[in-house]
């Protein structure tokens, strides 16, 4: 379980790896393209898609697969380690596979993110900076009312005082009810 944990991780990193280099170029994916498309199907010159890189998941995860079947069949007949003869093999083949995929979907994550907050960066500086004038004038608000409130306090009891001295005929006159 624990070496299956760190080939995850590994993997993880290693899909991170390759969706960041095809997001900075895709050459790779131009040359297949030119060999395998004619003139006509080619892709555009400023088309960024790669083999991960803006792809959606289909083409993406068939890549990834083809990727990392390569690797284990030269890991198979090159060297003395067996992916394919036994569980842990498999296991650890489907868990690279996995952890690549999931890697290129966290990167295209961090990326995007990254973008947006570049792009929204001067509007989340503005709206912060407003938010925080509002709260300082709110602020200066409240201890502006607070002064006049025990002002206007005392001027009602001293009020509740006169008018408890008169009469209620005195005060419905006051009021030119009567």
């Amino acid at each position: 379980m624990g070496l299956e944990l760190i080939i995850f991780i590994v993997a993880v990193l290693f899909g991170i790896f390759i969706y960041w280099r095809e997001s900075n170029g895709n050459g790779a994916y131009r040359t297949l393209n030119k060999i395998v498309n004619s003139k006509e199907l080619q892709m555009a010159a400023d088309n960024p898609k790669g083999f991960v890189y803006k792809q959606s998941f289909i083409p993406r995860l068939i890549f990834v697969v083809v990727l990392v079947l390569i690797a284990a069949l030269i890991l198979e007949f090159l060297t003395p380690i067996a992916v394919f003869s036994s569980y842990n093999g498999i296991s650890a083949f489907a868990s690279f596979a996995a952890g690549t995929l999931l890697g290129t979907y966290l990167a295209n994550f961090v990326i995007k993110s990254t973008q947006v907050i570049e792009e929204k960066s001067d509007s989340i500086g503005d709206i912060v900076g407003d938010a925080v004038e509002k709260g300082k004038e709110f602020i200066g608000d409240l201890k502006k009312e607070e002064e006049p409130k025990i002002e206007d306090v005392k001027k009602e009891v001293e009020e509740d005082i006169e008018t408890e001295t008169k009469s209620a005929r005195e005060r419905l006159k006051d009021k030119g009810l009567m």
